[in-house]
């Protein structure tokens, strides 16, 4: 069940791809260099290979457990999650203010990745404490800050976030829970919320709820939310934790997947009304609440890439393993490894440049967060926060789909043996499958892609980022090599099927919305796969210039390969995206729902 980070791949799309340098040159980030990255993904690798994956397979066979309204966790976890707190690793990217090491989410995001593959049901308790960091930061009080920054930073406490009602999934217009103003200015909070994250556990003194409630007398619908932090200890005014704070968890949910995380049934004011404090203004927590999400959604992302990583890197031990069959080529006169195997190593290599393709993607993405916060020119900070809002949905979107793709082969590498519990590979597969589903469902995200990102204004950011693909076109074709051109010849039949949907969106979003949404989620993976195509394309022309200088050239060689398997067999699948979209629309919402 060994784990090893993937450190050569992360530092070289942080140095090539998303130019760390670049990144160490803004403000507040002169010490976040390519050393500084390199030192702190050691460091991380060493925590995370070994103390946090060895529970990964403990998890899936002794997941926490509920009794009596408290959360035992999985045996190991409390421990390696103190040692994660004391290590800083909670507040690496959040501001020195309050504790943290205010590191750039370039590196931020690579930590992600390491600590994901290592163990997704522990890591997902630090993903939400992240979030409701981040909400605070934006819209929280002085007070508020002063409060609960920096014990959640410090991973003294934790975070969550509470959307999902009963009645209310995605719906959040649906929210019915309540809150009533008090006359020292706090509210009592009553309502139920389901699938909460870490909403009750072991690892941590206090947890500190985001609550979306409605306060009495608000509008209907989403105009009329608002955001509250309601503490599971109430926080006395030196700082120490007071009475126990009128939240309660009722149940935890038994699922498929991610079993070590604990996913609650909370339930608020039964005996009297539990204390809340506004985060922010009345009726605009849903603005505030969308900070936590799209920090989180990015997360999701990482951990779809992190998954697959350790799906792929069983497979490959598997692989070289398992002696089954002579392979077709004569190679062996006896049976040998499947690794020799051609369909073997097709599923392997779909598993590692997929996985690849996607980390470039949203290591670039964090790049451009990182500079639409922190870069001195307006107008540079506005291009990097449109490239980065339209990677978003795809980083969540493509790479959590991707994610089940590679799961799945990860199995059927393994063959029998993959269906078996005890060899690990399924439960990755088992794991996967919530990626696509939580902080917005695949079609949610798409939904964004259409509606936000595409149609607002025209295609017109789109399209800019086209215009960028087509100028490492015409770089892999002035490098004239084989491989470069024919990366080139994939990477330009790929965009103009991007080019051909956004312009089909653009005219139908409006005139003809379903034929615009029937193609929505084809549209994001095209989107998807073009961008980490393009990463992947640009990895290559850094590859082959580092490799004819003499500098490692195995691992080179195999990016150049791995580049090139993405383009022949992965972004090849383009075009037929787009056919589906353009001209497949009306067949989608043809047969009446009485015929189904």
């Amino acid at each position: 069940m060994s784990y090893t980070a993937p450190l050569k791949d992360m530092l070289f799309n942080i140095e090539h791809l998303a130019r760390i340098d670049q990144v160490a040159a803004l403000p507040g980030f002169e010490d976040a260099g390519l050393e500084t990255a390199q030192a702190v993904l050691e460091e991380c690798a060493k925590l995370n290979e070994g103390v946090i994956a060895p529970l990964n397979f403990e998890g899936d066979k002794n997941p926490s457990f509920f009794k009596d309204g408290q959360v035992t966790t999985t045996p190991g976890f409390k421990e390696a999650f103190r040692q994660y707190a004391e290590g800083g690793w909670q507040g690496l990217q959040h501001p020195v203010d309050f504790g943290g090491q205010g590191l750039p989410k370039t590196i931020g995001a690579a930590c992600g990745e390491i600590l994901n593959s290592a163990n997704m049901s522990f890591a997902l308790c630090p993903l939400l404490t992240d979030g409701a960091i981040e909400a605070l930061l934006t819209a929280g009080s002085d007070q508020l800050k002063a409060t609960y920054l920096e014990k959640l930073v410090s991973g003294q406490w934790t975070g969550t976030m509470n959307l999902t009602e009963p009645q209310a999934g995605s719906d959040l217009a649906a929210v019915r829970s309540r809150a009533e103003p008090q006359p020292d200015g706090t509210y009592k909070v009553f309502g139920t919320k389901i699938f909460i994250t870490y909403g009750e556990h072991d690892m941590a003194e206090n947890i500190v709820h985001l609550v979306l409630a409605r306060v009495t007398g608000a509008p209907e619908g989403v105009k009329g939310i608002s955001l509250f932090v309601v503490p599971k200890f109430l926080v006395n005014a030196d700082g120490t934790l007071g009475a126990r704070n009128d939240v309660h968890c009722v149940s935890i949910e038994h699922k498929m997947g991610i079993k070590a995380s604990p996913t609650a049934v909370l339930q608020y004011g039964d005996h009297g009304g539990a204390i809340g404090y506004l985060v922010g203004e009345e009726n605009r927590g849903l603005e505030y609440m969308f900070i936590m999400m799209n920090a989180a959604r990015y997360a999701v992302g990482v951990q779809g890439i992190s998954v697959s990583e350790r799906a792929y890197q069983k497979a490959v031990q598997y692989a070289k393993d398992r002696v089954q069959s002579r392979p077709v080529d004569g190679s062996f006169t006896t049976a040998a490894p499947i690794i020799h195997h051609a369909d073997v190593k097709r599923m392997l290599m779909t598993m590692r440049a997929a996985t690849e393709g996607c980390r470039a993607m949203a290591s670039v993405a964090a790049a451009a967060y990182d500079a639409a916060h922190h870069h001195p020119d307006a107008e540079v900070r506005k291009q990097n926060a449109t490239f980065y809002e339209f990677l978003v949905p795809l980083v969540k979107g493509y790479s959590t789909e991707m994610s089940l793709e590679v799961t799945s082969l990860g199995v059927q590498v393994h063959g029998g043996m993959g269906f078996i519990e005890e060899t690990g590979a399924a439960q990755y597969y088992r794991d996967a499958k919530i990626l696509t589903i939580y902080e917005g469902t695949t079609a949610i995200q798409a939904n964004d892609l259409v509606g936000r990102k595409t149609a607002r204004d025209g295609g017109t950011s789109a399209k800019a980022i086209a215009a960028q693909i087509e100028k490492t076109e015409a770089e892999l074709k002035a490098r004239g090599s084989a491989n470069a051109l024919a990366v080139a010849k994939r990477l330009g039949a790929a965009r103009q099927a991007f080019v051909d949907v956004v312009e089909f969106i653009a005219a139908n979003t409006k005139s003809n919305p379903n034929a615009a949404f029937a193609g929505s989620v084809p549209y994001l993976l095209l989107a998807g796969n073009l961008m980490a195509g393009w990463q992947l394309a640009r990895a290559l022309l850094v590859a082959e210039d580092l490799s004819a200088k003499g500098q490692d050239v195995p691992f080179m060689q195999a990016k150049i390969t791995t580049a090139r398997f993405y383009a022949d067999h992965i972004l090849s699948r383009a075009p037929g995206v787009r056919d589906a979209i353009v001209d497949g629309a009306e067949a989608v919402t043809a047969l009446p729902a009485e015929a189904f």
